[in-house]
C-alpha cells in the first residue's frame, strides 16, 4: 500500500524550461537518426498496398504516438513516483485493493504532469504481449489474442483521462482518424487484428531512446515520416507539410537575434512542423496555432506532444482562421505561415468580415477569389510591436492589382511594415509547381529603411520530381537578409521612392536585375574553324580510302 512519503501529485508550473526541438548531445550521430527513420519507415511499409499514403499515415503515426505516450508514462512513473517503492508500474495488480490505491495516486500525478493516464494493462508493451499470445489467463490454453477492442478502449481512455483537466483540449478527439473498423485493414475482424498485431509488434522492437532526454531522435524521425507521407500524398501533402528547408528559413528569419520568444503563432499550422522548427533556433515559451482540417489538426497536436512540448505550452485549436479567429487577443513575437495559395474565401459577402478589425483598416478586403492578403492582414493584426512575421505566398501576391494592390500599398506606404521580399525556386512545395515568395514583415522598422529584395529562384538542387533548397542555399538567403547585403544579380535594397515609382508593384525582376548578356558569336571565326575541320575531314577520308584499297575492301563512305 502506498505510504505517505511515496510521492505527491503536482501540477507542472508554466515556467518550466521547454525542451528544444533539435537539441543534440555529443555522440548522438546522424547514423542513429537514419537507422530510426529506416526502422519506422519499414513499419509503415506493412500497410503499403492496403491503402494510399494519405490514409495509412494516420494509423502509423497514431501507433507511434501511442507507443511514445505509453513509454513516456511508464518511465515517468517508475523513475519519479515508484523509485522508492521497489515496484514497477507494469507489476501493479489492478484488481487488488493495494493495486487500486496505487493506481488512483499515480493517475492523479500523471494527469497533472503528463496530461493523461494509462493503466498497466493499457500499456503498449502489455497490448503487444496479448496480441502475441504471451498473456496467460488461468489454465486457458487458447489465449485470447484479439486486441482490436482493447486498442479502441485504450485510445478512448487516453482522451477520457484528460477530460475536465487543463490538457483536455490537447487530447480530445486525438485518435479520431484511426478507424480500426475500416475494411482497408482487412475484410474480416480476424484479418484486421492480425495486421494491427503485426504493426505493433514491429514497433515494439524499435528503441525510441526516451531515456536520452537531451536528444530528439524520435522527434526528428517523426518529422521525417510526416515529410515522406506528404511526398506520397501528392497535392494533399501540401495541406499539412512545409518542406524542411523552407521552414528552417522562415524560423531563422523570425527568430534572428532572439534567444527567447514568449509566443509563436501559425494561423494555418498544418502538422505543426513550421512552428516546431523555431525550437531549433530559439527557446519558445508558448506555441499558438489554428488549423481547419481535423485530421491535420490531430497530427499537429501529436507532433507537439511527441516533441516534448508540455500541454501548458501550446494552444492549437481547430477552425477557419479567417472567419473564426480563435486567438483574438494574441500578440505574438514570431509568426510564420504557409497558407493555401490563393484560396477562395467569403470576403465582402460576409458583413462581419467587412467590419472585422483585422481587415477593415485597409479600406478593401482581399478578393473572394484569393485570400492571400486576408492571411497577411490577419497575421499583422496578431503581430506584436517587437515581432517579426514571415509568410509564404504565390508570386501573384507581389503584383496583382485591384483590392490586393490597394492593401499592399497601404501596408508599405502607411504602415511601413514590409521588410523583405524573397523569391524562391519553382516546384518546392507539394501540390503545386509554381514559384513562391516569402514576405517578411516588422512593425518596428525605421522610416528610411527600405525593402530588401532577394532573388533565390535559381539556387536549388534537383531531386526526382521535386526541387529542394540545400543548407547552403538557405544560409545564403538568411545571411543576405540578416546583413541586408546587396549582391549583384541576387539582392537589392529598394528605397521607398523606387517602390513608389513602380506603383507598389513588388515583382522581383523590377528590383533585382538577373539579365545575362548574350555571348557575341564571331561568325567569321566559326566559318574559318568549319573550313579547317572540313579540310581535315577530307584528308582523313583520303587516308581511309588508301587503306581500304590496300586491303581490297570497299570504302565505308
Amino acid at each position: 500500500m502506498p505510504h505517505s512519503g511515496s510521492f505527491v501529485p503536482r501540477r507542472v508550473m508554466k515556467v518550466q524550461k521547454i525542451p528544444q526541438f533539435y537539441a543534440r548531445i555529443q555522440g548522438m550521430s546522424e547514423e542513429q537518426k537514419r537507422l530510426l527513420e529506416k526502422q519506422l519507415w519499414g513499419v509503415a511499409n506493412t500497410l503499403r498496398g492496403k491503402m494510399n499514403a494519405d490514409e495509412y499515415k494516420n494509423y502509423i503515426l497514431g501507433f507511434i504516438f501511442y507507443k511514445y505516450l505509453s513509454e513516456k508514462l511508464e518511465r515517468y512513473v517508475n523513475e519519479k513516483l515508484l523509485a522508492s517503492e521497489k515496484l514497477l508500474f507494469a507489476e501493479i495488480k489492478e484488481n487488488t485493493k493495494e493495486g487500486k490505491e496505487y493506481i488512483e495516486h499515480i493517475k492523479t500525478a500523471c494527469v497533472g504532469h503528463l496530461g493523461f493516464f494509462l493503466k498497466p494493462t493499457e500499456l503498449f508493451s502489455y497490448l503487444v504481449k496479448k496480441g502475441r499470445g504471451e498473456i496467460k489467463h488461468g489454465d486457458n490454453k487458447d489465449q485470447n489474442t484479439f486486441i482490436l477492442e482493447d486498442l479502441k478502449n485504450i485510445l478512448n481512455a487516453i482522451e477520457k483521462t484528460s477530460a475536465g483537466t487543463a490538457s483536455e483540449d490537447d487530447f480530445k478527439g486525438l485518435f479520431d482518424d484511426m478507424d480500426l473498423s475500416s475494411t482497408k485493414l482487412g475484410s474480416r475482424e480476424k484479418d484486421k487484428n492480425e495486421v494491427v498485431v503485426e504493426v505493433l509488434t514491429l514497433l515494439s522492437g524499435i528503441d525510441f531512446k526516451l531515456e536520452d532526454t537531451k536528444s530528439d531522435l524520435l522527434g526528428d524521425a517523426y518529422e521525417y515520416l510526416i515529410g515522406e507521407f506528404a511526398a506520397g500524398s501528392g497535392k494533399k501533402g501540401g495541406e499539412f507539410y512545409t518542406p524542411a528547408q523552407v521552414s528552417r528559413l522562415l524560423a531563422q528569419i523570425v527568430s534572428v537575434d532572439k534567444k527567447r520568444i514568449k509566443s509563436a503563432y501559425d494561423p494555418t499550422c498544418g502538422s505543426g512542423s513550421l512552428l516546431l522548427r523555431l525550437g531549433e533556433f530559439t527557446e519558445v515559451v508558448t506555441y499558438f496555432g489554428q488549423e481547419l482540417n481535423p485530421t491535420t489538426y490531430n497530427l499537429a497536436r501529436m507532433n507537439m506532444i511527441l516533441h516534448g512540448v508540455h500541454f501548458d505550452h501550446f494552444s492549437l485549436l481547430q477552425g477557419n482562421t479567417l472567419t473564426e479567429d480563435m486567438h483574438p487577443d494574441l500578440k505574438a513575437e514570431a509568426i510564420v505561415a504557409n497558407p493555401p495559395f490563393s484560396m477562395e474565401w467569403k470576403g465582402e459577402s460576409d458583413p462581419a468580415l467587412v467590419h472585422d478589425d483585422r481587415f477593415s483598416q485597409y479600406g478593401r478586403l482581399a478578393p473572394k477569389s484569393a485570400a492571400d492578403y486576408a492571411f497577411v492582414t490577419h497575421m499583422l493584426y496578431h503581430l506584436a510591436d517587437n515581432g517579426t512575421m514571415a509568410i509564404v505566398l504565390p508570386h501573384g501576391a507581389l503584383f496583382r492589382s485591384g483590392a490586393e494592390g490597394a492593401i499592399r500599398k497601404y501596408i508599405i506606404e502607411k504602415q511601413n511594415y514590409l521588410d523583405a521580399v524573397i523569391g524562391l525556386p519553382a516546384n518546392l512545395f507539394y501540390g503545386t509547381s509554381i514559384p513562391a515568395t516569402v514576405l517578411v514583415f516588422k512593425k518596428c522598422r525605421k522610416d528610411d529603411e527600405g525593402i530588401l529584395f532577394i532573388d533565390a529562384s535559381k539556387d536549388f538542387e534537383k531531386e526526382k520530381n521535386q526541387n529542394k533548397l540545400t543548407h547552403a542555399n538557405v544560409e545564403k538567403i538568411f545571411e543576405t537578409y540578416k546583413t541586408r547585403k546587396e549582391i549583384e544579380k541576387y539582392s537589392h535594397r529598394a528605397s521607398m521612392e523606387e517602390i513608389k515609382e513602380n506603383e507598389y508593384n513588388l515583382n522581383i525582376p523590377r528590383y533585382v536585375d538577373t539579365f545575362e548578356e548574350e555571348v557575341i558569336i564571331d561568325i567569321d571565326a566559326v566559318s574559318k574553324k568549319l573550313k579547317e575541320l572540313h579540310a581535315n575531314d577530307a584528308g582523313l577520308q583520303d587516308k581511309i580510302a588508301g587503306f581500304c584499297n590496300e586491303l581490297g575492301i570497299s570504302k565505308p563512305f
